[in-house]
């Protein structure tokens, strides 16, 4: 990369597995302690990184359509969940986030595939999509007769030559034997030249025919009787894009980012080195020594599985006395290792509060607040950076899927918010309540006010009598041709639920303190305008609080209120 630094990608592959695990690159045994700062980091930035299927937000980009989007939120929640599509995004997160980079392969399937880094055969190890990507697979008989129905050839004749092994380190050609034959496939993606796609005997017809398309190959090995490997091409094709998708943090030269386990290897090096000083300093302190001036006493005594009250002779003033093995600079391995662990928790904006310890004794509880928002800002910003990266995802390759499925036709059972309920109860009742007034006029009667507010009555409570789980339905071809697109609500997995709660607390304490007060001061535009700037500098919805600072609606509000009976109000909220 730069005079200096060199790039192996297979060792920083082996060096991540290796060092999140806890192992050492010689071997573990049992006279080395290993102390794994590593991977507590690690889960910490799974766990402030990643965000959930529900942070997800599709919705049609059309304003004559857009009442659409709340079949399509819906649809969407339902058909996650019954494809795994959570299982899929915290698998990309943890990989980019212990590999510093993760590769996507859209397989075909429903849900994409998060490409193991071990399973990359090679591909160029300084600008990946540049080049072409070969992935080793290791499949049993029965994994390859399915792939039969793909149109795979030559299958039977490279399960026969197959052996019972398994390659677990190409590199060194390391083996595992197995109970059972696995055979080692290869995948090829990339430009490649187009005479591949032929036979030998291949001639082009013209100069203007491509001399490098892209392309993919499905390719098995197996040994000949003298020793050397023979190739048998089991698929070729054209493609006509890349299956694969990558996201990192981009380093000039190199194909893949700073990643976190890399980031911490330096740390977690010197940690050993103390924690196995300290471990031979224990086993040099644990020992009972003693010593005497009688050159003599061994020979005249039982040195050996002594038993108590036994009594041992020794010359006049040369006694036995124990000799002190106190290691008095033990407290510095000690210090070390806190001052590696804290440079490691800083690298990773890991601090106590975040990581659930208790702060230090006379720590303010604003300040430790603080210190917790500002912390999760790393973890916000790299959040935001994968989000980006899954949306795309979702355009090329997940939305399409999700229509044409919409556009067979659905039917689903769906749990509908607080919210939720009331949008979708608003609309059925305007129009149970249309079609009711229409059929009155059609047969020559007058709908009344009384009629027409008896019968929305009727209509909410027949609507609210199944609860809040609900059967949706869309029809045939009814999201053709609609432009779906997509948002990830990434500030919304941070949000600190109990200051949240606290703040609207503090604004409803001070309404309530003096209502009326509080409706003459929101009639003068500045301090309403100040209102709003408070609530929104809080980090609330000014929105949620607009019918605050607007005195009519608070009355009338109010006014209604206090005219339902508290048992009404009850017996309402229950149904």
């Amino acid at each position: 990369m730069v005079e200096g630094w060199d790039f192996n990608f297979y060792e920083h592959i082996k060096n991540t597995v290796i060092y999140k695990f806890g192992q050492y690159l010689s071997g573990k045994s049992d006279d080395k302690p290993n102390k794994n700062i590593i991977l507590p980091l690690l889960r910490l930035r799974y766990r402030t990184e990643g965000f959930d299927v529900k942070d997800i937000e599709l919705f049609v980009e059309d304003s004559k359509n857009h009442w659409k989007s709340f079949f399509v939120k819906k649809f969407h929640e339902y058909w996650a969940r019954k494809n795994e599509i959570d299982v899929f995004i915290d698998k990309e997160s943890e990989t980019d986030i212990d590999f510093g980079g993760v590769l996507v392969k859209d397989t075909g399937e429903i849900k994409p595939e998060v490409v193991p880094w071990q399973r990359v055969a090679f591909c160029d190890t300084t600008d990946l999509l540049s080049g072409p990507i070969c992935e080793r697979h290791q499949y049993s008989p029965d994994q390859l007769m399915e792939m039969s129905k793909k149109g795979w050839k030559k299958i039977d004749e490279i399960i026969t030559l197959s052996q019972n092994y398994k390659v677990i380190d190409k590199k060194t050609g390391r083996q595992t034997k197995t109970p059972s034959k696995y055979i080692e496939i290869y995948e090829l993606h990339g430009v490649l030249p187009a005479e591949w796609l032929y036979d030998d005997d291949y001639e082009y017809k013209n100069e203007k025919e491509e001399k490098y398309v892209r392309q993919f190959h499905i390719c098995g090995f197996y040994q000949t009787t003298d020793g050397n490997k023979q190739g048998i091409t089991l698929f070729k094709g054209k493609e006509s894009e890349s299956p694969y998708k990558f996201r990192t943090d981009e380093i000039y030269n190199r194909a893949i980012g700073y990643g976190g386990v890399e980031e911490l290897i330096e740390p977690q090096v010197w940690v050993n080195y103390g924690i196995i000083r300290e471990k031979g300093l224990l086993d040099q302190v644990s020992k009972i020594l003693y010593q005497t001036a009688d050159v003599a006493f061994a020979n005249k005594n039982k040195t050996s599985n002594l038993d108590n009250g036994e009594i041992l002779i020794h010359e006049p003033n040369s006694p036995l006395t124990q000799i002190n093995t106190y290691a008095p600079n033990m407290a510095l391995f000690e210090r070390a290792v806190v001052n590696w662990e804290a440079h490691a928790r800083q690298t990773s904006a890991a601090t106590e509060s975040i990581m659930g310890e208790t702060p230090s004794a006379g720590t303010p509880f604003k300040l430790q607040e603080l210190i917790t928002q500002t912390s999760l800002g790393l973890h916000d910003y790299r959040m935001g950076k994968n989000a980006v990266f899954i949306e795309g995802i979702y355009r090329d390759w997940i939305i399409p899927k999700i229509v044409k499925e919409l556009n067979a036709g659905q039917e689903w059972l769906s749990e509908l918010s607080a919210d939720e309920m009331k949008w979708v109860l608003d609309r059925l009742v305007e129009n149970e309540t249309n079609n009711m007034v229409k059929e009155l006029v059609l047969n020559g009667q007058i709908p009344t006010r009384e009629l027409i507010e008896a019968h929305k009555i009727h209509a909410r409570e027949q609507f609210l009598k199944g609860g809040n789980k609900k059967f949706l339905e869309v029809f045939k071809n009814e999201f053709k041709n609609a432009p779906i697109n997509i948002r990830i609500n990434v500030k919304g997995k941070q949000k600190d639920l109990v200051s949240m709660v606290d703040k609207m607390t503090n604004v409803f304490r001070t309404i309530m303190a003096n209502p009326q007060g509080f409706i003459q001061m929101m009639q003068i535009p500045a301090v309403a305008k100040t209102f709003s700037e408070i609530i929104e500098f809080s980090g609330l919805s000014p929105v949620d609080f607009a019918s605050f600072t607007t005195p009519q609606q608070f009355l009338q509000s109010q006014s209604v209120t206090q005219t339902i009976p508290s048992q009404q109000l009850v017996t309402n909220t229950v149904k």
